[in-house]
């Protein structure tokens, strides 16, 4: 019978190194392999860059290239031979660590992966660290209250339709807009209509070389970075 090692998701916060909680620290201190997930575009593995500092020498590192595509039968086929890699080291009794920007569970690839693993072999043993979200540091640098007492607080794909992306931002008092990257007239016309611009801020590339905060989103890029949300509150 094939004893399996432990597969830990572990969030490396959103950038800055020291945002890694203790937790995740000891798990890569002493895990066998540590496994980076990287675009096929990309030669570096961002979240490899914020976790290196805390590995301990002669881990194992292991690069796992995802397409960036929206070929359903592609992203399949990249998940499965991932997963095949993944399982094949747990199977030898190693214990792996599988890094993720934020948190593993929030718009990540660990689900995608977890999903995926669960669907070949059940028995693999799996634990999450969390991570700090690029959201909460967002809100951290700029120093703005994300929600209190009985307020709501509503996490939007800024990819989501349209009519969905008002419905809720219509409905909570705040709001964080994620994956700010590619609608950006479409989350700006939602804003306008709702009268929310003025009481919105733009965060970009927090942590990296880049970093932008911009109160003004008539100033934001059509196609601002990757790394990109948008904080919203009803009484900014």
């Amino acid at each position: 019978m094939t004893r399996f090692g432990t597969l830990y998701g572990i969030g490396v916060g959103p950038g800055d190194p020291d945002l890694i909680t203790l937790k995740a620290v000891k798990v890569l201190q002493g895990v066998d392999v540590v496994f980076a997930a990287a675009s096929t575009k990309n030669e570096a593995s961002l979240a490899l860059s914020i976790a290196r500092p805390h590995l301990h020498e002669g881990a194992e590192i292991v690069r796992l290239d995802f397409p960036m595509t929206r070929d359903q039968a592609v992203l399949d086929a990249a998940w499965k031979k991932n997963a095949d890699v993944v399982a094949g080291l747990l199977g030898q009794g190693k214990s792996a660590a599988f890094l993720t920007l934020g948190d593993p569970l929030t718009y990540s690839t660990f689900g995608y992966l977890l999903r995926t693993l669960n669907g070949l072999l059940a028995e693999i043993p799996v634990k999450v660290v969390p991570g700090i979200t690029s959201y909460q540091a967002a809100a951290a640098h700029t120093g703005r209250v994300l929600v209190e007492s009985g307020e709501n607080l509503a996490v939007v794909s800024g990819v989501a339709p349209e009519a969905e992306l008002e419905a809720v931002l219509g409905a909570a008092q705040s709001a964080v807009i994620l994956k700010a990257y590619k609608n950006m007239p479409t989350i700006r016309r939602v804003l306008d209509r709702l009268g929310l611009t003025t009481s919105s801020v733009f965060v970009t590339r927090l942590g990296h070389e880049g970093e932008q905060v911009i109160q003004s989103l008539d100033q934001v890029p059509e196609k601002p970075s990757y790394f990109s949300l948008i904080l919203v509150r009803r009484d900014a």
